[in-house]
C-alpha cells in the first residue's frame, strides 16, 4: 500500500470532481454502525436487541450482501421515535465524543489538496444525512449526497425518501446531481475504502483504492488502481504535487 505517495501531472489533475466516501475513508471508523453503539450506550434503544441487529447489518455489509432496505428500516426508526430536539442534541454529544477522535489529519490534507487545485469536493455515502451532514462540514466540504432520512411536518417518519444512497445508488444519485448542478466526471476522482463502492470507483477517470477490504484490494491490484493510506497521521498526503 502506498502511503498517499503517488504523483500526478499538472495536466491530469485540474478542476476536476473530487468525490470522497466516507466511512473507513475520510474517517477511521464507521459513523453509522458507531452511530448505533452511541444509541445503544445513551440508552436511547433497546440495549440487546439493538446492538445485535445493528452487528448482524454491519457483517453484512462488510460481506456485500447487505438489504439496504431492511437496515434502513432499522437504522431510521429511532429517528421517528424521538424529537428533533433530542435528535440534535445526542447528535451533538455523538460528533464530540465519538466522531472528533477518529477524523484523520492525513484526509484533511488530501481534502485541503483538493481544494487548493480548485477542484469540486463532494462526499457520497450509503450513511443518512442526518448523521453525515455534520461530519462532512467539519472536513470544510460544501456537497453532500447522502441517504435522505424521510421528513413529514419536521419530523422524521422512520422511512428513505428517494433511492438509498448505496452501491449503484450512488452512481444514480450521483447522476442526479450531475444533472441539477451541471458537473461532469471528466477527470473525476473517487476515494473509497470499501468494494460496495466498486461500481462508481468503476465510472471515474481516476479511482484510488483507501485502506480498503480485502475484495476491493484484490481488485484494485488487477485493474492497477493506486492503494493509498490515510491512517498514519506521520505520512503526509504528496499525490496532489
Amino acid at each position: 500500500m502506498l502511503s498517499a505517495n503517488y504523483k500526478l501531472t499538472e495536466n491530469e489533475y485540474t478542476m476536476s470532481l473530487a468525490i470522497f466516501d466516507l466511512d473507513n475513508t475520510l474517517l477511521a471508523d464507521d459513523s453509522d454502525y458507531l452511530w448505533g453503539q452511541f444509541l445503544v450506550d445513551q440508552n436511547i434503544v433497546d440495549a440487546d436487541y439493538y446492538a445485535r441487529e445493528n452487528e448482524r447489518f454491519y457483517q453484512q455489509y462488510k460481506q456485500g450482501q447487505l438489504d439496504i432496505l431492511k437496515f434502513l428500516d432499522f437504522s431510521l426508526q429511532p429517528l421517528a421515535d424521538n424529537s428533533m430536539h433530542d435528535l440534535i442534541l445526542w447528535r451533538t454529544q455523538f460528533i464530540a465524543e465519538v466522531i472528533q477522535p477518529i477524523l484523520l489529519d492525513s484526509a484533511q490534507e488530501l481534502i485541503n489538496k483538493h481544494k487548493q487545485r480548485g477542484d469540486t469536493l463532494l462526499v457520497i455515502t450509503a450513511t443518512n444525512r442526518f448523521v453525515t451532514e455534520p461530519i462532512v462540514n467539519l472536513y470544510g466540504i460544501p456537497h453532500l449526497i447522502a441517504t435522505t432520512p424521510e421528513m413529514i411536518d419536521d419530523r422524521y417518519t422512520g422511512k428513505v425518501s428517494g433511492i438509498p444512497c448505496f452501491q449503484e445508488g450512488k452512481i444514480t444519485r450521483l447522476e442526479q446531481w450531475l444533472k441539477e448542478t451541471g458537473h461532469h466526471l471528466n477527470g473525476s476522482w473517487f476515494y473509497s475504502d470499501s468494494h460496495n463502492d466498486l461500481p462508481l470507483l468503476k465510472r471515474v477517470d481516476h479511482p484510488v483504492v483507501v485502506n480498503p477490504d480485502e475484495h476491493l484490494r484484490q481488485h484494485a491490484q488487477n485493474a492497477n488502481w493506486p492503494v493509498i493510506s490515510l491512517r498514519d497521521q506521520q505520512c503526509p498526503v504528496h499525490h496532489l504535487k
